[in-house]
């Protein structure tokens, strides 16, 4: 939802147009292949054309917007091919921020890593499947904190923002059993409380293994 404060024009009102856009995207309120049309963006979010015309150029950057030539921008659609290697990507840096955080975290973060790990175990178990999807999206943020790995976290979240069209669970996917994702994150999640960083790094790309070879079904 928009600020209630909308700066009209200047560096601040682009800011606001910006964090506005991207937030609708990345929930799924403007689909990929949507078309941005200026006008009504000014008008929804209260800011001038040209504050908007800056932040679909930041977008753009970022890999969430496309523009069309002659016919504007749209939200970026991204292929199954594309998403593949993106996760590709994913794979590397999830695996290095898992052996990271298995040295890093405290005891008492790896307590609540644990705690998270009991929180699935018993969303698969009652079958509550999108309270589950939250809980994987919550570890794989956690993990990424606890890793201290700040380069990594920034490249992950640029990443993980243009799998729009991909976002919806692997776990909720058809033919992707709960359980094989929640075995898949429950070892990543006990080498990193084993304070094992090759064994979490490994548990980290075999999901990530995993999730390709879904997105390729």
């Amino acid at each position: 939802m928009a600020s209630t404060v909308r700066p009209r024009t200047g560096e601040q009102a682009k800011r606001h147009a910006l964090a506005q856009v991207r937030e609708a995207i990345l929930r799924g309120e403007m689909a990929p292949a949507q078309r941005l049309v200026e006008n009504e963006l000014a008008a929804q979010f209260g800011v001038t054309r040209a504050s908007i015309r800056a932040a679909l150029i930041d977008l753009e950057a970022q890999g969430l917007v496309e523009r069309i030539r002659n016919r504007g921008s749209r939200v970026r659609v991204v292929t199954v091919e594309e998403a593949v290697e993106i996760t590709e990507c994913r794979r590397a840096l999830e695996g290095l921020c898992a052996a990271k955080a298995a040295v890093a975290a405290s005891d008492e973060q790896l307590e609540r890593l644990g705690g998270l790990g009991l929180a699935m175990s018993k969303a698969v178990d009652a079958g509550e499947l999108v309270v589950y999807s939250d809980l994987d999206h919550e570890l794989h943020v956690r993990i990424r904190e606890l890793s201290g790995q700040r380069t990594a976290r920034e490249l992950l979240d640029r990443l993980n923002a243009q799998l729009v069209r991909h976002r919806f669970p692997p776990a909720l996917r058809p033919g992707r059993r709960p359980q094989q994702s929640l075995k898949e994150h429950l070892a990543l999640i006990e080498a990193i409380t084993a304070r094992d960083p090759q064994g979490a790094e490994e548990a980290a790309r075999a999901h990530l293994t995993s999730v390709i070879e879904t997105l390729r079904d």
